[in-house]
């Protein structure tokens, strides 16, 4: 495993649409060890591909030692809304207030390119909204709610 560098923003991949991932092999599941470990070196609760400077559709996550790996990460549902301060690696030193579901179901494969369906409520499900924007382009601030 490998600490990567996290991209910044202003960076012009943090605005791009990611690919979907379609080679499940070692290089795949790598990038996600290094990834996990970027993530847990930086402090962070997330990272996505884009973060890392690749356009792919995958991004971690880990809450409260609940560790999960997204490769193309589809929210299927979602339900309620939850509104709390968000940051993120790419744009240190800045937070705001984001409005989210509070509830979401998520179609994903993982590192081999098995399919799982998961629902996360609550603040793994902030994290994991936050993420998946991160490979549509957007960043969390887009989101701001307006006071």
């Amino acid at each position: 495993m490998a600490l990567r560098d996290i991209v910044k923003d202003g960076n012009p991949v943090l605005r791009k649409k990611s690919r979907e991932v379609t080679v499940f092999d070692d290089k795949l599941g790598k990038l996600l060890d290094d990834m996990h470990e970027t993530m847990v070196a930086a402090d962070g609760c997330g990272l996505a591909a884009p973060q890392v400077g690749l356009l792919k559709r995958v991004a971690v996550v880990e809450v409260d030692d609940e560790y999960f790996e997204f490769v193309n990460p589809v929210i299927v549902a979602k339900s309620g809304s939850q509104v709390g301060p968000e940051g993120c690696l790419s744009v240190p030193g800045r937070s705001e207030e984001v409005e989210r579901p509070e509830k979401i179901t998520v179609e994903f494969q993982d590192r081999k390119g098995n399919y799982f369906k998961g629902r996360f409520e609550g603040f793994i499900a902030r994290a994991c909204c936050h993420e998946f924007d991160h490979l549509d382009g957007i960043l969390y601030y887009d989101k701001a709610v307006k006071k």
